[in-house]
This record gives structure tokens, C-alpha cells and sequence, in this order.
């Protein structure tokens, strides 16, 4: 197996420090090719060091300006590095030069919410359920700024249109506990609020990097998701 198979195994695996090694010694042998520096950039968000992994896409844009991956990607590192700024400024860049992708809305849509701009965030889901009716990520999310922003029947509607799109039924919709139909989703009764969960690179990425725009993928995260992404 060839060294860069090797270090895109670790990678998948969550061996992170072992596909670091892999690719800075493909580095170093054979220069700072732009899959090579990708793959550290990642690999080195991951384990935390974030001026590294930016010092790597700075490079990566050197060479490949206009690559909205690698922009989308850098971008999230400038969110976990808090230069807010910056990170909104490399979101609309990816977008506007791939307007018709809608994770690039969704993706941005995530970052607003993250920072507080929840209806900016609504804004952008719309725009990108708009674009793919069939996105469920993007409806599930959308129900969860729903809920934060206490539009419950709307949030609601997100979620039941989400569960249709992949056919997941809800534990409690399964088997409804009649002694306690108040804490049943529909139900008139105020939502106890929730503490904010910490950011953390590996569920962020997860969310940007794995969900894409592929269904397949999407359906496989999507009992993580409506779980609230609880930290990894």
C-alpha cells in the first residue's frame, strides 16, 4: 500500500497523530502538493493545532486560490481560532464562487449559528432546502435554530419533513408514554432550555466536512444530528 493509502487510512480511522506522520514525511519527499497539505491541514485541525492547519491552507490557496473546498475548510479553522471576521469572509467567498451548491449555504447557515446570527442561519437552511427539497440535514438543523429561537411549530414542521426524508421515526413517536404526553414533541408545553454545547473540532468538522452533499452519508448521520450533536 502506498504511503498516501496508508495515511488516508489513519485519517478515516481517527488515527490522527499516525496520518500526521505519514504526511509530513509526504511532504517533505515530495514537496507540498496540494492533496498532501489538504489532507495535514485537516489532519492537523484535528489534533488542535490550528495555526499549523492555517499556515497549510494559506499555502493550499496559494496554489489553488480559487478551490471553495479548501476556502470552506480554512474557514472553519478561523471560526475555531474565533476570527469570526475572517470566517464569515471566506464562507461568502466559497459561496460566491459556487453559488449553486447548496452546502455552501448550509455550511455558512451552521457558522451563523454557531456565532448567534440564528435568523441569518434560518435564512440560509431555506435557501439551501430551496436548492435540494431533499436535504434533510439541512431541515433538521433549521428545526434546531427553530427551536432556539422558540418558533416551535415551525421548528416542528422541520423536523417531521427531516424524519420523512429518512425515514426515521423518533423513539417517543415509537412508543409514546401516555403517562407523560406533556414532554411529547407537539405538545403546547414550554421546552426546558438547554445549556449551549461546547464547540469541538471533531463534531464541527463532522458536520462540515462528512456531510456534504451526499445522501447516503447525510442518512448515516442522521440520528447523530437529531440527537442535538452532542460533543464527541
Amino acid at each position: 500500500m502506498k504511503s498516501l493509502e496508508i495515511g488516508i487510512a489513519y485519517y478515516k480511522e481517527g488515527k490522527f497523530e499516525e496520518a500526521l506522520k505519514v504526511f509530513n514525511q509526504l511532504v517533505e519527499s515530495e514537496g507540498p502538493l496540494p492533496e498532501h497539505l489538504h489532507y495535514r491541514a485537516r489532519i492537523q485541525s484535528r489534533l488542535g493545532a490550528l495555526d499549523q492547519a492555517i499556515a497549510d491552507f494559506d499555502a493550499l490557496l496559494q496554489l489553488e486560490p480559487y478551490n471553495t473546498t479548501f476556502i470552506s475548510d480554512r474557514a472553519v479553522v478561523l471560526h475555531l481560532l474565533r476570527r469570526n471576521e475572517e470566517a464569515m469572509q471566506a464562507f461568502d467567498q466559497a459561496l460566491n464562487l459556487d453559488p449553486q451548491n447548496p452546502y455552501r449555504y448550509s455550511s455558512r447557515a451552521y457558522f451563523k449559528d454557531r456565532i448567534g446570527d440564528l435568523k441569518g442561519a434560518i435564512e440560509d437552511y431555506e435557501r439551501a432546502i430551496e436548492m435540494d427539497p431533499e436535504d434533510a440535514v439541512s431541515l433538521n438543523n433549521k428545526g434546531l435554530v427553530e427551536e432556539k429561537l422558540g418558533y416551535l411549530g415551525a421548528a416542528r414542521q422541520s423536523f417531521s419533513k427531516s424524519d420523512r426524508l429518512t425515514g426515521y421515526t423518533p423513539p417517543e413517536q415509537r412508543q409514546p408514554d401516555k403517562g407523560n404526553e406533556q414532554s411529547l414533541p407537539g405538545s403546547d408545553s414550554q421546552p426546558k432550555p438547554e445549556k449551549a454545547k461546547p464547540l469541538t473540532i471533531r463534531h464541527f468538522f463532522a458536520i462540515l466536512n462528512k456531510l456534504v452533499t451526499d445522501k447516503a452519508t447525510r442518512r448515516e448521520f442522521k440520528n447523530f444530528i437529531r440527537s442535538k450533536i452532542k460533543g464527541a
